[in-house]
């Protein structure tokens, strides 16, 4: 098509989406095109891109790692992206009843309701220490910024010169040795006490007043019950009116981050010593580039990212309007989460620089990754800035608007999921999502425990791992059997035009052979979980194995139920109830697979109702 071409065909497709702008009252739609772009935008830019993202730049090369994650991008998580917004819009389902289009895969949306069910129960548990943390910030001095608190131990030390002593008349200092693992074998002296920061013991002591171990399971921890419970609370008055109560409070929870970010950069940059952190960020490793593990890790978190696997991109895209342009929400959408990950990076390693200057050590010893960034670097980082209560309210905000995004979508996976399965939920949608709420609340207590934090580490470590990538293979499985042909008719009859052949080369080939490289990879450099360096029992990772079996087994079992009831070659192809959801929209094609002329005439027919 050329530049002619698709400029007339977007002008038709214009007209036609004037002409019809049908809504689909029994599922609902999206009250306006800011809704569903804003609740996308809150569901793929979360927590991952405050913490993980800048952790893995500086462990894989700086800002080499940029290259590989953007090819990553172009690679695998556009098309992916991309070809799930299509695929609910078209026929208005979520991620379980759009299946229609080859039953044998229906088991590819009970995986995602699992999978998003698994994380949502942890997911909230990071969001109510947040609001633990913002609670703790409305004070004239920040609990976390000295040492001689009820919790803290001998071993506490602030950032100042005495982490800078030198050992034994030598030039090799406690930081060095405390940092070094091997370097503290070899001198091996039991004398030597390692400081731990404040932050650090607030965290460990006060707020998980954390167990020796997963088995040592102790007792709830009221205070963080009490935030999991408010957390719970506020998912719920957010969801309990479907996407038109959801799709309003993203106008606050989705564009408040970015306003937090760039405000926390601009006092980042003033701080002495900002610049040893950006340094670290920038700067790259050209070498590591040649390293596997360095694109392994940009794949995968292309994927955790951009959310792709999880349900969410079918449940929110299943209440677009049929004719809104999906190919254009889905490029936009996806350049400004990776470009969020590479801002925050800005902002996280400003702070970090000016710690590690106060420090007198090297950025790699003052940053960790996961948690441990968001709840124990970065509030130390704040502690050390003039008015220190304020940015730590920001910043824990910021953290709690973040998640409640990426909560909100997963959340309106399951619901939407079992819904759109079982209609005779909807008319008990808000109880419905009332009583997922409770489960779910009762279901993550485990992990405001003592040994919380090892049941949430184990969760996050499996539940949406190795699913993930079974899942979105066999998401592009379904689509060639299906046809890719008939799938960018499909596709035309949204917009008005056929993807470019970007997207029929990326879909064809190179996305399913990114994904089988991230399974591949993901075997290869397999390690058993542990948590700050302390392997779990072996119980606990096989705890952690059936949380991949229970989502991953659905895709199998499905395709044996739906063979066993249509015949394999009835449950392959797509069954009479695929195609858009309101019959003028299916009467574009008796199959829903337009010819041309026929595609041409009902624009022009459109067109010239709109001149009338």
């Amino acid at each position: 098509m050329n530049s002619s071409d698709s400029e007339e065909a977007l002008h038709r497709h214009n007209q036609v989406q004037k002409m019809s702008e049908s809504t689909n009252s029994e599922r609902g739609n999206w009250t306006g095109k800011l809704d569903f772009i804003l609740s996308c935008i809150g569901f793929s830019v979360g927590l991952g891109n405050v913490w993980r993202f800048p952790y893995l730049a500086y462990e894989n090369g700086g800002g080499a790692f940029l290259i590989p994650y953007a090819i990553m991008l172009l690679v695998c998580g556009l098309p992916l992206y991309f070809m799930e917004l299509a695929l609910a819009q078209f026929c208005s389902r979520g991620p379980v009843s759009c299946w229609t289009i080859s039953p044998m895969f229906k088991g590819l949306g009970y995986a995602m309701v699992i999978i998003s069910s698994l994380v949502c129960i942890y997911y909230n548990v990071i969001i109510a220490w947040a609001i633990f943390y913002l609670c703790a910030s409305f004070t004239s001095e920040l609990p976390w910024q000295h040492c001689g608190n009820v919790w803290n131990t001998d071993a506490c030390m602030e950032r100042n010169a005495s982490a800078r002593t030198f050992i034994q008349g030598s030039n090799i200092t406690l930081s060095d040795i405390c940092s070094n693992s091997t370097l503290k074998a070899d001198i091996n002296d039991s004398t030597i006490v390692c400081p731990t920061a404040p932050s650090q013991e607030f965290w460990n002591n006060y707020v998980l007043e954390i167990s020796s171990g997963i088995e040592e399971t102790g007792i709830i921890r009221w205070p963080l019950a009490l935030c999991l419970l408010l957390a719970w609370i506020v998912v719920f008055l957010c969801l309990s009116n479907g996407i038109k109560s959801s799709g309003k409070v993203v106008y606050f929870t989705a564009l408040f981050p970015y306003v937090v970010l760039i405000i926390l950069l601009v006092r980042g940059v003033t701080l002495e010593g900002y610049w040893k952190g950006v340094e670290f960020y920038i700067i790259p490793e050209w070498e590591q580039m040649k390293s596997a593990k360095v694109w392994g890790a940009a794949a995968t978190q292309i994927f955790y990212s951009l959310g792709v696997g999880f349900g969410g991109l079918h449940a929110m895209s299943s209440y677009n309007k049929f004719h809104n342009n999906v190919y254009r929400d889905a490029v936009i959408i996806a350049v400004i989460n990776c470009a969020t990950s590479v801002f925050a990076g800005f902002v996280v390693f400003s702070v970090l620089g000016h710690m590690a200057h106060r420090s007198n050590v090297e950025v790699k010893n003052v940053v960790d990754t996961g948690p441990g960034l968001a709840f124990v670097a970065y509030p130390e980082g704040v502690a050390l800035m003039p008015i220190a209560p304020l940015w730590s309210i920001l910043f824990f905000l910021m953290i709690f608007t973040l998640g409640l995004d990426s909560q909100f979508a997963m959340m309106e996976t399951v619901i939407t999921g079992l819904t759109d399965e079982f209609p005779v939920l909807r008319k008990w949608k808000t109880l419905f999502t009332m009583a997922i709420c409770i489960v779910f609340f009762f279901l993550g207590l485990p992990m405001v425990t003592n040994s919380g934090m090892y049941w949430l580490h184990l969760m996050n470590w499996y539940s949406a791992g190795f699913s993930l990538m079974f899942v979105t293979f066999f998401e592009i499985v379904a689509i060639h059997i299906y046809g890719l042909k008939n799938f960018l008719n499909d596709i035309k009859m949204m917009i008005g035009f056929r993807p470019n052949p970007y997207w029929i080369v990326t879909w064809a080939f190179v996305t399913p052979a990114a994904i089988l490289f991230i399974i591949g990879y993901s075997f290869y450099d397999y390690g058993a979980v542990t948590y700050t360096g302390n392997p779990y029992p072996e119980w606990g990772e096989i705890v952690g194995w059936l949380m991949v079996v229970c989502s991953a087994v659905m895709i199998p079992l499905f395709i044996v139920i739906e063979c066993c009831k249509r015949g394999c070659k009835g449950a392959a192809f797509h069954t009479p109830e695929w195609g858009p959801a309101l019959a003028e929209h299916r009467a574009l094609d008796a199959r829903y697979h337009t010819p041309d002329s026929q595609m041409q005439a009902y624009h022009n027919q459109a067109f010239s109702k709109d001149q009338i």
